[in-house]
């Protein structure tokens, strides 16, 4: 097990805000570590001086030399009308059999892989990204929220890949279901320092709670006993024939030190709109077609939703879940069909471009009392302050919100409402852990109708009672529980990577013999070939170098057990840099023979 990364009293601060404080940590080559935190922590700054975009105001990184990162990119680093394998090969330097081979370890076939980039979703521009990343072969991934917006397929094709992938990997995520499924290890980063655990984020979280439920009862023990010895110190210190015990009473009550136990941050507490509980159907859809005028999305969709059900709209991204909603709450007009609502239904809405468009120029307050019309200051007030506006924060123009702060204004504008129906799209986007989950709270406790979108399992788990599937041109009531529907899709998946292994096991015979160069421009060919071949070189020229390296340290070696894991490494590296070698010899010969 070699160190891959080590952070040694690593020092970071912006203002009066100490992000680092004298933090310390170290990266393996052997796991997988979920790192967590609360918004604002410090985690995506760690990032960036992990990757030397940022430097420490003091302490170290020390890197091990054979260190190769590999950083999912959130911007886009495509080109205009380039399809997927012509940026793949591009970025990474392969040749396209072997960018088609990683690619379709993410699905990614067929027009998905031959057609332009800029028309796939922003779900699988992701799976090209990542499959961009593997390309490059990097012993440690560094991935900031790679779950962020991509739906439940992507995501378990991404949980699959990486329980799968051998490299280590730090991975910053909001999603537990993500982070228990790919992760054996947990970092936390909380008020400047970082603490390892070599356990799951569930056990880790656990063992906070009782380690500060300990000290909790430590403390109440020395307290205990500090009043028992102050008691008895004050009884006996005047009296000559115990003075001299009180006084070492007193020496034993100065050793008596209480455990600084961290006082808890605050947490956003939410309370959904109080209202009468309804039956019968809440609302109806019937014969409908949806879509925009130049794309039919989909049609003859019957469906029926009672009143206290909360029900979770899935599907894979693009597929039209906002279509949907948008369609539901009439902001976008049916091509056909109807939506019925039921009689007295209130509907309020939270939609995912709700944080751009809140009104600039106005305050937090401003902006609750408009929210809340005829409530009086103190509820508004209330309200929040259990979304963690308080005192002068209230005062604070929107303009300059964080996009967390953004979402819980916009959760406070719609609780301070009376709305029996709640469409929600995508409420956890921007909010840390503990507020999702005191969303979550909320919501099963509402006795009104919920109907919403989510990419995090783990909201979704605890609060729909139903599930309704959009899918390929269909709106459906699907007949069972989240987590059977969670069960469907891991089985598709599977079946999926079953097809793919069968196909990649036929590859080293094709590959062993190339075919003959597709009916490109010769020209074209010919600057590809030349592009592998510098590739080609540098990998050969690394992997002679660290050849040289491993027989001088096994030359020099006494220790029995180094020269075998020496022995060990310098045999692995014989196959890739034969195979190197050899394709290297083969682009060369046809180039010759082009000429």
């Amino acid at each position: 097990m070699a160190t891959l990364l080590q952070i040694s009293s690593a020092c970071k601060s912006y203002g009066d805000q100490m992000l680092l404080d004298s933090a310390d940590a170290t990266l393996s080559d052997d796991v997988k570590v979920g790192f967590i935190g609360r918004n604002g922590a410090g985690k995506s700054t760690l990032l960036r001086i992990l990757l030397g975009e940022e430097e420490l105001d003091s302490g170290e990184v020390i890197r091990h030399p054979s260190l190769r990162l590999g950083y999912l990119r959130q911007h886009d680093p495509f080109l205009p009308d380039e399809t997927a394998l012509g940026f793949l090969m591009r970025d990474s330097g392969q040749p396209d059999w072997k960018c088609g081979e990683v690619a379709g370890q993410f699905e990614l076939k067929g027009a998905y892989l031959e057609g332009p980039i800029a028309k796939l979703s922003g779900g699988w521009q992701t799976r090209v990204k990542l499959a961009a990343l593997l390309l490059h072969e990097p012993n440690l991934l560094l991935l900031d929220e790679p779950t962020n917006f991509l739906d439940l397929r992507t995501q378990i094709l991404l949980e699959h890949f990486l329980q799968s992938h051998q490299s280590a990997c730090l991975i910053v995520s909001h999603d537990r279901a993500f982070l228990a499924a790919t992760c054996s290890h947990t970092l936390d980063l909380s008020r400047g320092k970082l603490t390892s655990f070599p356990g799951k984020v569930d056990a880790f979280l656990e063992f906070q709670r009782e380690q500060r439920e300990h000290q909790e009862r430590s403390n109440e023990t020395i307290l205990a006993k500090r009043r028992h010895l102050e008691d008895f110190i004050a009884r006996n210190k005047a009296r000559a024939s115990t003075a001299t015990l009180a006084k070492s009473k007193s020496k034993q009550l100065e050793r008596l030190e209480l455990t600084d136990i961290a006082s808890d941050e605050p947490t956003a507490r939410i309370r959904a709109p109080r209202v009468e509980p309804r039956k019968g159907p809440a609302v109806r859809c019937r014969d409908l077609t949806i879509g925009y005028p130049e794309r039919q999305i989909a049609s003859d969709v019957q469906l029926e939703i009672d009143h206290g059900m909360r029900a979770a709209v899935v599907g894979d991204n693009g597929q039209g879940k906002t279509t949907f909603l948008r369609t539901v709450v009439d902001s976008l007009k049916p091509l056909s069909g109807d939506v019925r609502w039921g009689h007295g239904c209130q509907v309020g809405v939270y939609a995912q471009h709700v944080y751009t468009s809140l009104p600039e120029k106005q305050t937090v307050l401003d902006y609750l009392q408009r929210q809340g019309r005829g409530k009086k200051i103190q509820e508004v007030l209330e309200v929040a302050g259990c979304l963690l506006f308080k005192g002068a924060h209230v005062e604070k123009p929107i303009s300059v919100l964080s996009g967390g702060e953004r979402a819980r204004l916009c959760l406070a504008g719609l609780l301070l409402g009376e709305h029996n129906i709640l469409i929600l799209d995508e409420p956890g986007n921007h909010l840390d852990v503990d507020t999702v989950d005191a969303l979550a709270d909320a919501l099963v406790e509402y006795q009104g109708t919920v109907i919403f979108t989510s990419h995090d399992r783990h909201f979704t788990k605890r609060v729909a009672t139903c599930i309704i599937e959009v899918r390929d041109g269909r709106v459906t009531h699907y007949g069972g529980q989240y987590e059977a529907y969670l069960y469907k899709v891991n089985k598709e998946i599977e079946a999926g990577e079953r097809e793919l292994a069968t196909a990649r096991a036929k590859l080293p015979a094709a590959i062993a013999k190339p075919a003959k160069p597709s009916p490109r421009p010769a020209q074209k060919n010919e600057r590809e070939m030349r592009k592998e071949i510098k590739t080609l070189e540098r990998t050969i020229a690394q992997l002679d170098d660290q050849k040289r390296v491993l027989t001088a340290q096994l030359q020099q070696s006494t220790d029995a057990a180094e020269a075998l894991r020496l022995h060990n490494e310098l045999t692995a590296l014989a196959g890739p840099l034969a195979e190197a070698e050899e394709r290297w010899c083969q682009l060369q010969e046809t180039l010759e023979g082009t000429d």
